[in-house]
């Protein structure tokens, strides 16, 4: 028996396999972090007695199983299901768990930074949370010793200025969740397009650049706009009344390939059109059929910033400190895991035109709340959207060992909201810059950078 794909069909049906019973929702968060050295405010290198392969052999406990490439050890698989792996600059990233509540989310990043707190501080290593690597120059950074990260490496100055920031400089938060149906997916997918350049606004956290204000209060999102237009931004049909899984894969069968995965090895077959392995005719493959396997690769190469496969991800949020990254899925299970909610939030959507949302994604990240949608600013828009996810979260009626429900995650937006600083401005005036002048270069004397890694540290 063979996994060969034989037709598009089976691509369609693969998606459509996702499809889950309310009651077997679940909720997917990853996050990412910085890993800095204590002694030198210098990123990690994979080797040595303080590197990140170090870090993560002390990680490993008797109940989690070692990823391995060759003979470095890139990852963690857990016992609960997550894993904790690497990203090309050495940030690590934990995959969480699919879980039923914010609270779980809660527990298990508490979790996390509390196993690998002590372990850092043996290793004179520390962890900090942050959409945009405030310090570092780009050649400074190290590369991880993982196959398809060089395949990546040599081909993204080919397609875009800031590819190699995005993979090296950035770190992200985000939330995976299920649908029931095609036309659940798409109501999901439709209020998930048009309200991403929002969260970016709530989430931003990261304006500075090698010590000084990047003109932009997400320096992450400015980078993921430059990485690759064959595969990066927000796709026009995800507005259609009529969207559905087959565009979503026709949509991925356009995405050019990065590598080809076989017998434990990355190919670099980058450029190249995954229809053509499919059909049999990828040069240098010649008769060498694509796989459902090769498909969930392929998957993986697209980046927008809400992304399909069988489930939802929401993709536009910067990492922040540690209570920010529970709020992140409360604001979109509130939003989507809720019938009313979820209808609430689509009518305020259906508002909204493709071509405003595009918009809104270049100027959210330079301006935040500031940034208008329909001329009105994001923090009006906010408010809105919140008090629509407060009362999604209400009606779940999740709660915790103390009867408290899911709506406290969601306190650092309202707060946000009410103050109108988002955690990026915040750290501009922390780091000296007056409010007024956020967005140019500082005048006079700014933080040291052993500041700065203090001020960020989760």
């Amino acid at each position: 028996m063979t996994d060969t794909i034989e037709n598009k069909a089976q691509l369609i049906d693969y998606i459509a396999g996702g499809e889950k019973p309310r009651e077997d929702w679940r909720i997917g968060t990853e996050h990412e972090k910085f890993v800095f050295s204590t002694e030198n405010c210098r990123r990690v290198e994979y080797a040595g007695e303080n590197g990140i392969g170090a870090l993560l052999k002390r990680a490993q406990t008797a109940d989690s199983e070692p990823i391995m490439e060759g003979e470095n050890l890139i990852g963690l698989k857990l016992a609960n299901g997550g894993s904790i792996t690497l990203e090309p600059g050495g940030q690590l990233e934990l995959s969480g768990a699919p879980v039923h509540s914010i609270h779980d989310t809660c527990a298990e990043i508490n979790q996390h930074l509390e196993q690998l707190r002590p372990i850092c501080q043996d290793l004179r290593l520390t962890l900090i949370g942050t959409g945009f690597d405030p310090i570092s120059r780009r050649e400074e950074v190290p590369w991880m010793p993982k196959g398809r990260y060089k395949i990546m490496r040599d081909y993204m100055p080919t397609r875009g200025d800031m590819g190699l920031d995005m993979m090296l400089r950035t770190c992200t938060v985000q939330v995976n969740l299920d649908y029931s149906s095609e036309a659940d997916m798409r109501e999901k997918m439709r209020v998930s397009a048009v309200f991403q350049p929002l969260a970016t606004a709530l989430f931003a956290a990261s304006p500075l650049q090698e010590m000084q204000p990047s003109g932009y209060l997400s320096r992450r999102a400015l980078c993921w706009r430059d990485t690759d237009p064959d595969r990066t931004g927000m796709p026009d049909f995800l507005f259609s009344d009529d969207f559905g899984y087959e565009q979503w894969v026709d949509y991925i069968l356009q995405v050019p390939m990065y590598f080809l995965y076989e017998s434990g090895t990355y190919h670099n077959v980058a450029g190249l059109d995954f229809r053509d392995l499919l059909a049999g005719k990828l040069p240098g493959f010649i008769g060498r059929r694509a796989t459902m396997k090769d498909w969930e690769d392929h998957l993986t190469v697209a980046f927008p910033e809400v992304r399909l496969k069988k489930f939802i991800e929401m993709r536009g949020a910067d990492a922040g400190r540690w209570d920010e990254l529970y709020a992140l899925p409360a604001f979109w299970v509130g939003l989507l895991y809720d019938a009313t909610a979820q209808s609430e939030a689509l009518e305020l959507a259906r508002s909204c035109t493709a071509e405003e949302i595009q918009q809104l994604t270049y100027d959210a990240p330079k301006l935040g709340l500031q940034a208008k949608l329909q001329n009105r600013p994001l923090s009006a828009w906010a408010r809105d959207v919140l008090a629509i996810a407060e009362g999604g979260l209400k009606r779940r009626g999740m709660l915790n060992c103390s009867s408290e429900d899911e709506t406290q995650y969601l306190q650092p937006l309202h707060q946000i909201v009410e103050t109108g600083q988002t955690s990026a401005e915040k750290l501009l005036v922390d780091f000296g810059i007056a409010q007024n002048s956020k967005l140019f270069p500082p005048q006079g004397e700014t933080k040291p950078c052993g500041w700065l890694i203090n001020r960020l540290r989760n």
